[in-house]
């Protein structure tokens, strides 16, 4: 990572963003060499990225043929804009914070009947209030065998965090009190982090 500031080093807190983010996005090598992004449901589980779809499509092609994968997510958080500067600011000076994660590794089928059932489950459970039951996903569950499951079996991942690292700490104060007065709904949480985590 070329911003080693920027770089998350605690393998809970990437974890963390994995289990948080709902939405990640899945690039695979297309036939024509092109890679083919696409955006998907995921859950993060037993150390692997799962995900259900069709049983056939282009990134199932592209799969079979190159398992080869690169997986990312991302969290916006607050997005800095020329208010903060005040009169006839520079435009280049807009900033967006942000967390995000990015994933190598290799896509594969999972077809073991406990596996696949596991992730579907988990899948649901990720994305419905906590507490809420449902009926469990098993092998004979008329949906089961018309969607395909897919694991990425992770074999590096980085995290990102940008939040003011750079910045002194009368600034790193400056803009958590500027978030905290603002008051969009991802400022809260940018203050906190910035005070809470960047601040000796």
């Amino acid at each position: 990572m070329r911003k080693k500031q920027l770089e998350i080093t605690d393998r809970a807190a990437i974890d963390e963003i994995l289990y948080r983010a709902r939405i990640g996005r899945l690039a695979t090598i297309g036939a024509d060499g092109f890679p083919y992004i696409t955006p998907l449901n995921y859950v993060y589980w037993q150390g692997s990225i799962y995900f259900h779809c069709a049983l056939t499509g282009e990134k199932l092609d592209n799969i079979a043929r190159d398992p080869r994968v690169c997986f990312t997510v991302d969290i916006p958080l607050s997005y800095l804009d020329l208010d903060y500067f005040g009169d006839y600011p520079e435009g280049c000076r807009v900033h967006q914070f942000y967390h995000c994660v990015i994933i190598r590794g290799r896509a594969e089928i999972v077809d073991e009947p406990r596996e696949k059932s596991g992730a579907l489950n988990a899948l649901v459970a990720s994305h419905e209030p906590k507490g809420r039951g449902f009926q469990p996903i098993t092998p004979d569950t008329d949906a089961y065998s018309i969607c395909a499951v897919v694991a990425v079996r992770i074999e590096s991942i980085t995290g990102k965090a940008d939040l003011a690292q750079k910045k002194s700490v009368e600034e790193k104060q400056k803009l958590s009190e500027f978030f905290k007065k603002r008051g969009l709904p991802e400022d809260r949480e940018t203050a906190i982090l910035i005070k809470k985590h960047y601040s000796p």
